[in-house]
């Protein structure tokens, strides 16, 4: 076994909000814990890259209206435990953990108080946020305190190989006949080119979604689908993986980067309109009095209808009727971006198309994160609590990973009080050293992406998804084949995992014939 090989009471798989929330949580409570990200620093996820703010006050006045916001925006298939979970925990959690520990920095507003901020979806103003930046503050700000906490260990660069499993990995093969149970993960460390196992009491994946699935996104780089490919490979049970948000405007300008525009500006008073300048949304959502602050769901169908019916490859969306300086204070992320890339959105609209944001479904767990398997747990976007159903309100994500990481550090550390179950000796891994092209490494991502956008995307077909099977199985039993005789690099383990989701999004996508929220079944062509 490699000299790098160590021993946890808790390993964590992902340095978002919830995986921070979920050690902090645990080492305040004694137990050791490791966090673990494939990416250069600890605060790349996908939490800084969520724009729009946090849920806070109209949880604590009304629980009952936030409560209906989010059923109405999930199709009413939400499980209403956990939207019930959400709306009496969250707002008290917020102000324990983020404002109190970690001192995040929300905007205030005139008379002293937190500013909020109201989004699509939702029935009044809500949301505390900073700036356009809130993810970005929120993960420095928590990431900086979970660091005075000698308890955690961070591990960046460390990508997660496989979940060990007693059903697997044991020299002792009694074990098997015992109910499988995770005991950490076999890691990649990237600097180093070597894999190593973590053994842990429990394990945490809290790896984030599953954009990079898809051509035009708002994820994070690592945000591949992982935690749901090595828990499908663990025997979890996973749930809703075809109610996949696209987010209704994600900056577009060929030859450029796509990046989330933040909903907050349709909450500030953006309007979408066509390449003629008209407003065209009230055309397809009538029913709403400012049809901008739809759910996104409808916005993002709008547009692709309006984008169909004018041949446009692109909708803008205007906030330039403000005043400059307000634009520029208020969302600096998007201005600074969007002058990045030629366009100054205090003069001008902002070229935009809807984008894979945000996964709605995963890895399924209970109100307190555990997974189907013993000692296996999921907190944040990688899991499915039931909290969206069929579709994500505005601002609940952050608060999600918030409430499920401080529940499962609880249960966890309540287990771990009552027994510590022992670690079983395992065979070393042994490392492949096969060559690995990296244009084989770049076509095949650039195949899974353009399959995922194009077949497997915001309308789907029986015909598209026919083709999408053909095209995922194929490319995934080649990625599979070589992947076990080559040198390891965390882009193919990447790999490796999303072509593994990719098919279970489109397996999810087949057996589900009937459209709702996010997720809509058609026969319009793109």
């Amino acid at each position: 076994m490699s000299h790098r090989a160590f021993e946890t009471d808790c390993l964590v798989i992902g340095s978002g909000i919830a995986g921070l929330s979920t050690a902090l949580k645990l080492a305040e409570s004694g137990h050791s814990v490791a966090v673990l990200s494939a990416a250069p620093t600890m605060v790349e996820s996908n939490t800084v890259y969520a724009q729009g703010g946090i849920i806070l006050e109209a949880a604590q006045r009304n629980a009952d209206s936030l409560v209906e916001d989010i059923l109405e925006a999930g199709g009413r298939i939400n499980y209403l435990p956990a939207v019930q979970q959400l709306a009496t925990l969250g707002p008290q959690l917020v102000r324990d953990v983020l404002i109190d520990k970690a001192r995040v920095a929300f905007d205030a507003s005139d008379d002293e108080g937190l500013h909020l901020t109201r989004e699509g979806g939702h029935s009044e103003p809500r949301i505390i946020h900073r700036a356009d930046e809130t993810g970005r503050s929120i993960e420095e700000s928590l990431f900086a305190y979970c660091k005075t906490n000698p308890r955690i260990r961070f591990l960046p660069q460390t990508t997660a190989v496989n979940l060990l499993m007693t059903s697997h990995h044991g020299l002792d093969r009694t074990l098997i006949h015992e109910p499988a149970r995770c005991f950490g993960a076999f890691v990649f460390d990237q600097t180093a080119g070597e894999v190593y196992a973590i053994q842990a009491a429990h394990t945490v994946l809290a790896t984030g979604g599953l954009g990079q699935l898809f051509l035009h996104n708002t994820n994070s780089r690592f945000a591949r689908g992982d935690g749901i490919a090595l828990a499908d490979r663990a025997g979890c049970r996973l749930e809703s993986l075809e109610y996949i948000q696209f987010h209704p405007t994600t900056f577009f300008k060929a030859g450029c980067p796509r990046f989330l525009v933040s909903e907050a500006l349709r909450g500030e008073g953006a309007v979408l309109v066509n390449a003629l300048g008209e407003r065209f949304l009230s055309k397809y959502l009538p029913q709403y009095p400012i049809p901008e602050l739809g759910p996104r769901d409808k916005v993002s169908q709008a547009i692709h209808q309006e984008m169909l019916s004018t041949g446009a490859s692109c909708v803008f969306l205007d906030i330039s009727h403000k005043p400059s300086e307000w634009v520029r204070e208020r969302f600096p992320f998007v201005y600074r971006n969007c002058r990045r890339y030629g366009i100054d959105v205090t003069v001008e609209p902002i070229p935009v198309v809807p984008g894979a944001h945000y996964s709605c479904g995963g890895v399924w767990v209970d109100l307190e994160g555990r997974t189907t398997v013993r000692n296996l747990w999921a907190t944040g976007e990688v899991s499915c609590t039931g909290l969206h159903g069929a579709n994500r309100l505005a601002s609940t994500s952050l608060l999600e990973g918030l409430v499920w990481g401080h529940r499962a550090a609880l249960a966890i550390s309540a287990g771990l009080e009552k027994d510590r179950p022992r670690f079983p000796s395992i065979e070393p891994w042994e490392l492949g050293t096969a060559h690995v092209d990296p244009s084989f490494l770049s076509q095949d991502w650039l195949t899974l992406k353009h399959t995922m956008w194009n077949y497997v995307g915001l309308i789907k077909t029986e015909s598209r998804l026919s083709r999408a099977d053909g095209i995922l199985r194929e490319l995934a039993r080649g990625i599979e084949t070589f992947y076990r005789r080559a040198q390891l690099s965390d882009a193919l383990i990447g790999l490796r995992h999303a072509s593994l989701v990719a098919i279970r999004v489109l397996e999810a996508s087949i057996a589900n014939p009937k459209s709702l929220g996010c997720y809509h079944r058609g026969d319009l062509e793109i």
